[in-house]
């Protein structure tokens, strides 16, 4: 038959209780180092000595010990209240009858108050000096910079008592730094040093009443003599510390109330808090924490597990840290996981932890999970907060800005910024990046999955496609904006029937002071939200956002970008039925393949732009007419392209896009320059400058300044065009077009050379050729190749300028374009003569007599 576990019973002295308690013990069978294990598996310190003093004294134990003790031993909930209850009922009785103490030799009667009077009276005759820290971790890697800054801080000369808080996210390594500092600091505190896990997200908090009391009888106040009320305590707790060298070390503090009344004010104590939270109401040295980064988890994976095992499979063991985020607890516990299990390869644990759906069940050792640790923060914080963190964690990028926090939320954007520094203030959300234009905001990956899991279980499938809904509604109606204000798009496509949720216009405006500025910041976002759009089936207001980013992706040069986002959206739209979806995207799609010379693929797109805008009105189909005209005009297909350009500005004019008119009028001048007409073009040139300028239309008025550049060079007027490609050149930089720029600054270098600035030119057009490599264009790379050719042929180089040709040429051939190719081979003829070789040059002739005879029969 089993012996019944051991209880209080009706014990009247606190001798008879540690009778008791010793019952307890020898029921369980445990040693008192199996007690401390079992004591750390529930999150409490039972060191060995100070069990033993505990049981082998009459004093009355605390009730955090008698908590700690009882369980440990295997007793329930229900039987730690009753040894609770026990204790409880005979503190109040030795609080309350008077007791007798011996202080130096002298026999006296006092009460508690008197006690709390004169400390001298309250405290036993074997004062022992408190060392309650916990044992100092074996391996702390990558935090020597925060250990040194924390033992500078804590121990330099100040007015009064040096406070120092260690704020960062759960599972940071708080508490193991605080523990380390405290340690190194032994010499300096002799009097001591006071530990207490404050459990501030713990369902049972640790009040300060409590704390007092067993930091009283740690500093060697006996038990009767601990006053009972809270005001007692901090007046005798404080007045013990005043001429002593104590660290206190509060761990795991919730806010400043749980603090305030434990803080020393002895001048030479010093004070060490730990939270998730940033203390903001309370004064002293701040330490934040943030997450190791790659080298450090690394390098603390490798001290858990040996340095050999690590280095036998490096590429998983850097798996396990990535995915840890650099979170010191994760890393820890995946660590401990695998050094408990040396037959384990680590790349079972890594496959383990790539898997998002079971990444935080498999962060466990344990009673030690990191998903614990975060739900603690999670659940004490208010339910705005708990629902403001599952929704933030939907968000598909890895940062984000308050706007589309208010729009997920449907808050406006004050109220959002609130609920974002509540969570910035628990750790949940940290601060990426701060600009005076912008501030950004992460999630760390283990708290987005924590919160994924939560919105799934508690919020609708409805709701959290309204919310995704919410974001990419805002996200089209301010990158409109922006393009609008930027003023360099001549598509002339109109997404506001799409917009369904935007902020007011006066914070709309605030954001967007410097448009150019906030697409640079807002790209990757912008490009993960339609990404997320089209997962989410809204392939409408996807379809539009990436069609309002088109300007920004090419006056920023982001080809890759702008490919793969809009082939992905025209299959997805073409797949749901969206013809005119479809029409946005083949005519964006136009003027990328005609950037990068893939001049067929540009003809199909803006062909099937205008197909499927069949019916639709003119705003459709002027800038898709546009654009296939410009092509037709860069493959010498003189006729077609001004039919097509015709046609273009006349649909520009019915939908009242004046910056499409420009355009087509500006490349009808272009047509009438390289068919010798240059006092036509000329005319057509200066009426498109007036009217972009008019317009505000700022890539136009550099474009119409380029072309007015190469018509006065046509005259042989090459100072006024040195001028007008200087000033496109300025335009297209200040709008942030480098290849726009690279197009003027490349005929710059041009007429430079005719005008006898030879080595001023050739840096132009050597500067202008790297920069068309790097965007491998090759239209651009071989009009520099050629210009460079006459200018070799100008310094008397003929053999160089021969090479420069022959490479303009063979790139004329692969792009198609029989005109320019023409242009090349005069070149390339005129290196020959100069060389002797008249037999090459006939040829080169031929050649371009033969191309320009089929550009005229094509045409």
């Amino acid at each position: 038959m089993t012996t019944p576990l051991p209880r209080p019973g009706r014990v009247r002295t606190a001798a008879e209780f540690v009778a008791r308690l010793r019952a307890l013990k020898a029921w369980s069978g445990l040693s008192y180092r199996s007690l401390e294990r079992e004591g750390r598996k529930g999150g409490c310190q039972l060191p060995p000595s100070t069990v033993a003093s505990a049981l082998n004294r009459s004093s009355l134990p605390s009730q955090e010990l008698v908590t700690a003790f009882v369980r440990a031993c295997g007793g329930e909930p229900s039987i730690v209240d009753e040894w609770l209850e026990a204790q409880r009922a005979l503190s109040v009785a030795e609080e309350t009858t008077p007791d007798v103490d011996v202080v130096e030799g002298v026999v006296e009667r006092a009460t508690v108050p008197e006690a709390a009077q004169s400390p001298k009276r309250a405290l036993s005759a074997a004062q022992a000096t408190p060392y309650l820290l916990p044992p100092d971790l074996p391996v702390l890697v990558g935090r020597d910079d925060e250990v040194d800054r924390a033992c500078r801080l804590l121990t330099e000369d100040g007015p009064g008592p040096a406070t120092l808080l260690i704020t960062g996210a759960a599972g940071g390594g708080k508490t193991a730094l605080a523990v380390r500092v405290g340690h190194l600091l032994t010499a300096r505190f002799p009097d001591g040093q006071l530990y207490a896990d404050l459990g501030g997200f713990n369902e049972q908090q640790a009040t300060p009443a409590a704390v007092l009391g067993a930091f009283l009888r740690a500093l060697g106040v006996r038990g009767g003599a601990v006053p009972a009320d809270l005001p007692h305590r901090i007046n005798l707790y404080r007045t013990l510390l005043a001429q002593k060298q104590v660290l206190v070390i509060l761990d795991n503090a919730r806010d400043a109330c749980q603090v305030r009344d434990l803080l020393p004010s002895g001048s030479r104590c010093a004070t060490i808090v730990t939270s998730r939270t940033s203390l903001a109401e309370l004064g002293g040295r701040r330490l934040p924490l943030s997450v190791l980064d790659p080298s450090a988890a690394l390098a603390l994976l490798a001290d858990m597990l040996g340095h050999g095992r690590v280095a036998a499979d490096p590429a998983s063991a850097r798996l396990i840290v990535d995915t840890c985020g650099g979170l010191p607890l994760a890393v820890w516990v995946a660590g401990a996981r695998l050094a408990a299990r040396p037959h384990w390869p680590l790349r079972k644990v890594a496959r383990s932890l790539a898997d998002e759906q079971r990444k935080l069940d498999e962060l466990t050792v344990g009673h030690v999970a990191v998903r614990a640790s975060l739900e603690l923060t999670y659940q004490a914080m208010d339910e705005q907060s708990q629902h403001a963190l599952r929704m933030l964690s939907l968000l598909p990028a890895t940062d984000f800005a308050a706007w589309s926090a208010a729009a997920l939320l449907d808050l406006s954007l004050p109220d959002a910024e609130v609920v974002l520094d509540g969570l910035v203030d628990v750790h949940l959300v940290e601060i990426c990046s701060v600009s005076a234009a912008d501030l950004r905001y992460r999630l760390h990956d283990l708290v987005k999955l924590l919160g994924r899991e939560r919105a799934e279980q508690q919020d609708s499938p409805h709701e959290r496609h309204m919310a995704a809904t919410r974001v990419l509604s805002a996200s089209l109606d301010l990158a409109e904006r922006a393009v609008d204000i930027l003023c360099t798009d001549f598509l002339g496509i109109p997404q506001t029937e799409l917009v369904h949720w935007r902020l007011p216009g006066g914070v709309s405006d605030e954001l967007l002071i410097d448009p150019q500025t906030w697409f640079t910041n807002e790209r990757r976002f912008l490009i993960d939200v339609a990404d997320w759009g089209m997962n989410d089936t809204d392939i409408a207001s996807a379809a539009g956002l990436i069609t309002a980013m088109t300007s920004y992706f090419q006056i920023g040069s982001h080809f890759d970008d702008w490919e793969r986002l809009q082939d992905r959206a025209l299959k997805v739209a073409l797949h749901c039925g969206d013809r005119r979806s479809a029409a946005k995207l083949h005519r964006c799609l136009g003027e990328l393949t005609t950037i990068l010379d893939r001049y067929p693929e540009a003809i199909e797109h803006f062909q099937q732009a205008l197909l499927l805008a069949e019916g639709e009105g003119p705003t459709y189909r002027a800038s898709a007419t546009a654009g296939l005209a410009y092509v037709h005009r860069l493959l010498g297909h003189y006729t077609s392209a001004v039919r097509h350009f015709e046609a273009a500005a006349t649909l520009a004019r019915g939908a009242g896009n004046v910056n499409c008119l420009v355009y087509a009028m500006n490349g009808i001048g272009v047509i009438d320059l390289e068919n010798g007409r240059p006092e036509r073009a000329e005319k057509r040139f200066e009426e498109c400058l007036r009217t972009s300028r008019l317009a505000g239309y700022r890539p136009g008025e550099a474009q119409a300044l380029r072309c007015l550049g190469q018509s006065h060079r046509a005259r042989g007027d090459y100072r006024a065009a040195g001028d007008c490609f200087e000033q496109a050149a300025t335009i297209s930089a200040g709008l942030g077009d480098r290849l726009s720029a690279t197009h003027a600054t490349c005929w710059l270098g041009d007429v430079l050379v005719r005008r006898g600035e030879h080595a001023q030119g050739r840096r132009h057009l050597a500067r202008s050729l790297w920069t068309y490599r790097e965007f491998g264009n090759l239209w651009g790379e071989a009009a520099t190749l050629n210009a460079l050719a006459e200018a070799q042929l100008l310094a008397g180089q003929p053999a160089l300028a021969r090479r420069r040709a022959e490479a303009a040429t063979s790139l004329w051939r692969r792009i198609g374009s029989r005109t320019w190719l023409a242009n090349g081979l005069d070149t390339l003829a005129r290196a020959h003569t100069v060389s002797g070789d008249l037999v090459a040059a006939a040829r080169a002739r031929e050649e371009a007599a033969a191309m320009r005879a089929a550009d005229a029969t094509d045409s």
